[in-house]
């Protein structure tokens, strides 16, 4: 477990321990990393490059790719930090793939570039991630993708839970509106249960 210390007077040290992988985990799945790193001050910034340059943690590569990339306590190098975030997405980090696949959707930093949206969004939906499964059938809607894939985006989201009414709703639309591009039958297996 590694501390940083920051001086804030010649009196008072304060030590902020840098985030276990879980928490930083669920901090990138809330969209709270960089946020985080801010609120403490960047003193972690040292320590955050080592786990992503050094031990080439994931969830470390990511949030210093997305640090770099908006220039959050460092300065802005966006090629380097999609680079970073890269490594995170290929080694399987979901907030990874989806925000990758979520920025070539939107031209964010990339040129635009739906298809390669839907690599990304839907490598992070087999791994569980219900932004990217809900970004991946949106894509789908817009026409982007195989009809190959509908089913299983389906069954996703139809077993997605929830307690947010609005995303609910969301889900909903989603599912509505990729039934309406569904055969009833890849309709009716993709209304199985989760692990079946």
């Amino acid at each position: 477990m590694s501390l940083s210390l920051s001086v804030q007077s010649a009196e008072e040290i304060k030590a902020v321990q840098l985030y276990s992988q879980d928490e930083l985990i669920s901090l990138i799945n809330r969209n709270e990393h960089l946020s985080r790193v801010v609120l403490d001050k960047c003193q972690l910034v040292q320590d955050i490059r080592a786990n992503a340059e050094t031990l080439l943690i994931p969830a470390y590569q990511f949030l210093w790719g997305d640090m770099l990339a908006w220039g959050v306590c460092v300065d802005a190098d966006p090629e380097r930090g999609i680079a970073f975030m890269h490594s995170a997405a290929e080694q399987g980090l979901p907030a990874g793939l989806e925000q990758l696949g979520r920025y070539f959707a939107q031209g964010k930093l990339v040129q635009q570039d739906k298809e390669r949206a839907v690599v990304f969004l839907r490598e992070a939906s087999i791994l569980g991630n219900l932004s990217a499964q809900i970004r991946l059938v949106e894509l789908f809607i817009e026409g982007y993708g195989s009809p190959y894939d509908y089913e299983d985006a389906y069954h996703w989201l139809y077993n997605a839970i929830t307690a947010d009414k609005k995303l609910h709703s969301k889900i909903a639309k989603c599912m509505h509106d990729l039934e309406k591009l569904m055969h009833p039958k890849a309709v009716r297996k993709a209304k199985r249960p989760l692990n079946s």
